[in-house]
């Protein structure tokens, strides 16, 4: 990792409650508990790993505060409320050494046009395009070969990585981040068959993402027919996501990769899509619904469901349903044997 930290700067870091036993080495790297050696940092986030602890060689380890044991010789535990999330800060510090943002300014081979406003504090890396009538914001930073279209507009503490498409008047808030290949504003999918043909209905709405989002890599967000598609704030979405025209995603969403939610629907806040989950249109996600990987919803859902399989059915009941389906062979075989039972008696009462 090319970073080095003494214990006690990662106590301070995650904010330690308290700690058992020491160690002088320096922090150079972070592992799992199983693969750790002397130098490393690891950390008990799930407690079916609780047994590794004891086996580890790692030599600073997080542990929550319910934890039970003792540290070997030359090994520190640091006691924190939850061991990923304090790991988690320690990495954001970790992130501002490997990767700084560059300096403010613009690139010399980056073409900004004369009527776009580059804030000052702001980077536009190389061979960035801004057109007119564009905004960027206060220490908003685009890495190389961003767009951003004609009158799009980017808030303040915005990361736009390498690759990334933000299209014509479309609307990035405050502390959005774009992983690479990110498209915001690439045409709805809208056609309406006339006399044979697929004629293009165009799509002159926009997009608005709101503060505190992350879109995964490749992920596309579509514009709007008319009006806005909106990304919610806070909500977090997935590598190769596909969001269509018209969705309305609400605040604190988690998409996971692949999901794809077709137009015009919309996801109230605190829904979970997990990996794969397609979503049709026109229908109203409620509040805090949750849906395993490759789900199909094609119905709006009441706040709180819980949904696996497709087409869509309560968690459980569609457990149970697969847990019968596993039978069905047996059960047929069953079936033919009584028949052939039923066959002979039937014979022989004759």
């Amino acid at each position: 990792m090319q970073v080095a930290f003494t214990p006690a700067e990662i106590a301070g870091f995650v904010a330690a409650e308290r700690a058992a036993g020491t160690t002088a080495r320096t922090i150079r790297d972070i592992a799992s508990l199983k693969t750790a050696q002397p130098g490393d940092l690891s950390f008990l986030g799930n407690p079916k790993y609780r047994a590794d602890v004891a086996a580890t060689r790692a030599s600073l380890i997080l542990v929550p505060l319910d934890h039970v044991g003792e540290p070997q010789a030359d090994q520190q535990f640091l006691y924190v409320k939850n061991p990923s999330a304090a790991l988690a800060r320690l990495c954001a510090r970790i992130e501002q050494q490997l990767w700084p943002k560059p300096a403010p300014g613009i690139h010399p081979t980056a073409a900004v046009a004369p009527g776009a406003r580059v804030a000052p504090s702001a980077t536009v890396g190389p061979l960035c395009v801004v057109e007119e009538g564009a905004e960027i914001g206060e220490g908003s930073h685009l890495q190389a070969s961003v767009f951003v279209g004609r009158d799009a507009r980017i808030g303040a503490g915005c990361w736009i990585m390498p690759g990334c498409v933000i299209a014509a008047a479309c609307e990035l808030r405050d502390r959005v981040r774009l992983q690479p290949g990110v498209i915001v504003g690439s045409d709805g999918f809208g056609y309406e068959f006339v006399n044979g043909r697929h004629e293009k209905v165009p799509q002159i709405g926009l997009v608005v993402i709101e503060e505190d989002v992350e879109i995964g890599a490749n992920s596309t967000i579509d514009r709007a027919r008319f009006s806005r598609t909106v990304i919610g704030e806070g909500t977090k979405i997935d590598n190769l996501v596909q969001v269509g025209h018209n969705v309305i995603i609400g605040k604190h969403c988690i998409l996971c990769a692949q999901v794809g939610i077709s137009g015009s629907t919309t996801l109230e806040d605190y829904v979970i899509l997990g990996g794969q989950a397609g979503i049709g249109g026109h229908i109203t996600l409620g509040k805090g619904t949750k849906a395993g990987g490759q789900t199909g919803i094609a119905a709006d859902t009441p706040p709180g469901s819980y949904l696996n399989g497709t087409p869509a059915l309560p968690y459980m009941a569609e457990r149970r349903l697969q847990i019968l389906h596993q039978k069905l062979p047996d059960l047929f075989k069953r079936v033919e044997y009584l028949e052939q039972r039923l066959e002979k008696t039937s014979a022989s009462a004759q």
